[in-house]
């Protein structure tokens, strides 16, 4: 059997256990979890389990009743329910994370609800509700979404993410500067810190860069940065441009994966 959980909510990866609706409990192993999205695959040695119907998330409609379910602590099963209020198009989580589509059900997330199902009027499970996506919104990942990384998770163990190896915050970007240079950006991210024998640095990236461009693509911002970091980029040549000491400069570097949680 398989179980789609939110990451967030796993504390270990051992000692898991699920209960079934009946009350039994089974015990669980992690199969892959993945920050970026918030979801996690558990695997139970079990055959026969009932299964949940999906249905399609992209079917939502703004106004649509919805159910959130959870199993807070031992005291059994508690609903809550509500309606959607906001849906919109793909985006891209603080941490990297590829989310087809926004949905934001008006309903309460509970202590205990992150990591179950969002459920239409026809009792099919049309999301994953977390609260580890936004500090304010409650959140549900798409069933797109979750089919896509829970395939990955189970064959793979991980989700692939570029990686630099830079903490970076944005800083504009002086008026004087971007004349003298040529740049169209009004903002730039300064390098705060480089990972030791990590790409950026293996390139010659320095605390205190600032860094303009990636492949000629002008960056200003962090969210600028992941999109050009897919999987499909590790292992491949950057062309990185910085500001530094005045002067445009470029690096070259390969992107690295982004190292695991606990690796």
């Amino acid at each position: 059997g398989v179980v789609v959980t939110a990451d967030h909510t796993l504390e270990h990866d051992e000692g898991i256990t699920v209960t079934l609706a009946d009350g039994k409990t089974l015990p669980a192993s992690v199969a892959g979890r993945d920050s970026g999205t918030d979801l996690a695959v558990l695997k139970i040695d079990a055959s026969g389990l009932p299964v949940a119907e999906v249905g399609d998330s992209s079917s939502l409609k703004i106004g649509h009743i919805v159910l959130a379910v959870g199993r807070p602590g031992d005291v059994g099963l508690s609903a809550s329910w509500g309606a959607i209020s906001a849906l919109g198009p793909a985006w891209r989580t603080w941490a990297g994370g590829q989310v087809d589509q926004m949905i934001r059900p008006d309903l309460t997330l509970y202590p205990g609800f992150s990591g179950g199902p969002l459920i239409d009027a026809q009792g099919r499970v049309v999301g994953v509700n977390t609260s580890g996506l936004s500090r304010s919104l409650t959140l549900a990942i798409p069933t797109s979404t979750i089919n896509r990384v829970t395939e990955t998770l189970l064959s793979r163990g991980h989700i692939s993410r570029g990686y630099l190896g830079l903490a970076m915050q944005p800083v504009r970007l002086p008026d004087s500067l971007r004349s003298q240079l040529s740049l169209g950006n009004e903002t730039g991210l300064i390098v705060v810190h480089v990972e030791p024998d990590g790409p950026a640095e293996r390139a010659g990236a320095f605390v205190g860069d600032i860094l303009v461009s990636i492949d000629g693509k002008a960056v200003g911002d962090t969210e600028d940065v992941q999109p050009l970091l897919d999987a499909d980029r590790v292992g491949k040549q950057l062309r990185i441009s910085v500001v530094r000491g005045g002067q445009l400069q470029d690096l070259v570097t390969t992107v690295g994966e982004r190292p695991q949680k606990g690796s």
